[in-house]
């Protein structure tokens, strides 16, 4: 008896030594404070109420877009669509860690788990204990034989990114190295002008999500309303061509996705699924960082903008405004064009523009956003409904429906006229399309309440 006294008085002491609280209640403590970073190339938006819908005439008569006030909370918005050396990096990201794998496995089964000197040693899957592993992942290494990721052809064991790929066939290493890099690229008889192309029915990228919707609505286990995905992610250029009958669009087919000229244009022949693919593969590119600095925190979601965000956005915090820009007119007091579009039947030049043009062309709206009106549509993460607007809810509005395959464009583009620019009026597509007017930006939430954000 005394013995259990004496051990409920060391868990006494053990739980009341070194505590500041004096016994009061002070909440959790966590031992680092979060502290909100703005994402590069993001611009804060803050959070507010704002009148959704057309005030004025409905032109086309759609009765899609009645006028009603909703609010939004505060989240950050790309500055830019994403351009094309944006979303060029997903590409090369899943091309290389496709190579890198193929490498890995092909020297696991040539030399059957053995080290130095053998046949793509410097490709091989890193061990734990040269990886820099946590405890855990040791654990899950030694005991699954996997970190448990099973979207991952390698388990999620550990790629060697330090030793850098070689392109120049003619310092190829081996034989096997060649089979490896031969492997991505079309067969022989497909190839003309001298040239290999790359295949791009092989980039393709997986990654899984929680369908919050229906989980939170329905009974059931989580594994239930867990969606895997794979998505090819080279975008279709084909495009420029598919998109126009009788029209000698070929040089951008070959070159705008291509070629540095283009670099820092808006990415188009994206569907809807690339889009929410890359969001995907932008957030675990900043928590691999953060993991890597040995950081607790994640980083929230990057995603679409619903169709409220996007618009709320646009109106650049001016409620009654037809364009981003503030005004109901497509030019400047100077005469000056204040956005990409097609001005006249068949004219798409007379605003400077022919096809796309930089992602920063033109004056931002006064949150710093640019092209919110023409240049490329933008997909959102709505799915399109006539009805919606009556429908919504006016707190955060978004109709989230993945078996609705029509999707809520926004802004217009250098190949509409004027008003599909306006901030109100809604357009769609279908998700599986590709077009070479529809590009997208990404945001990201604010947490927190607060309506200054960080700046």
């Amino acid at each position: 008896m005394k013995k259990i006294a004496f051990y409920m008085l060391l868990v006494v002491v053990a739980f009341s030594c070194g505590s500041s609280d004096k016994g009061e209640l002070v909440g959790a403590q966590t031992k680092t404070k979060w502290i909100g970073e703005k994402p590069y190339g993001m611009t804060f938006i803050p959070g507010g109420a704002f009148t959704m819908g057309k005030q004025d005439e409905d032109i086309a008569g759609a009765l899609n877009t009645p006028a009603r006030t909703v609010t939004v909370r505060p989240f950050y918005m790309d500055e830019t669509e994403i351009t094309n050396s944006e979303y060029k990096e997903f590409v090369f990201w899943v091309r290389d860690s496709i190579i890198r794998t193929k490498l890995a496995i092909l020297a696991d089964e040539m030399n059957g788990g053995e080290g130095e000197g053998t046949i793509l040693e410097d490709y091989q899957f890193l061990a734990a204990d040269t990886a820099d592993a946590t405890p855990y992942e040791k654990y899950m290494l030694e005991n699954y034989g996997s970190l448990g990721d099973i979207n991952s052809p390698t388990q999620g064991r550990f790629l060697n990114w330090d030793e850098d790929l070689i392109w120049n066939t003619t310092e190829f290493p081996d034989q096997y190295y060649t089979e490896v890099m031969d492997s991505m690229y079309l067969p022989i008889e497909e190839s003309f002008d001298g040239r290999r192309m790359l295949d791009a029915n092989m980039l393709k990228f997986k990654y899984s999500y929680l369908d919050v919707e229906s989980a939170a609505r329905s009974k059931g286990k989580r594994s239930e309303h867990i969606i895997h995905e794979t998505v090819q992610v080279y975008p279709d250029t084909t495009v420029w061509i598919k998109d126009f009958k009788y029209s000698y669009n070929d040089p951008m087919h070959q070159d705008y996705f291509f070629h540095q000229a283009y670099a820092d244009y808006p990415v188009v022949g994206v569907n809807w699924g690339q889009a929410k693919a890359f969001c995907s593969w932008r957030t675990k590119k900043k928590n691999d960082y953060l993991k890597g600095k040995k950081k607790a925190s994640k980083v929230p979601f990057f995603r679409l903008p619903t169709e409220a965000e996007w618009e709320y956005a646009a109106r650049g915090g001016i409620d009654y405004a037809t364009f981003p820009w503030g005004t109901s007119y497509t030019t400047s007091d100077q005469g000056c064009f204040l956005a990409n579009f097609k001005p006249s039947r068949g004219d798409y030049a007379v605003d400077n523009a022919l096809y796309t043009m930089e992602a920063k062309a033109y004056h931002p709206n006064h949150y710093g956003l640019y092209n919110m009106a023409g240049n490329v549509s933008e997909w959102t993460n709505s799915a399109y409904v006539d009805q919606a607007y009556y429908l919504e809810s006016t707190m955060n509005p978004n109709v989230e429906d993945r078996h609705n395959k029509r999707k809520a464009i926004r802004g217009g583009s250098w190949k509409d006229v004027a008003y599909f620019l306006e901030v109100s009026t809604r357009d769609f597509e279908y998700a599986d399309s590709a077009r070479s007017y529809i590009g997208f930006r990404t945001v990201q939430d604010y947490l927190g309440t607060s309506l200054k954000g960080d700046k």
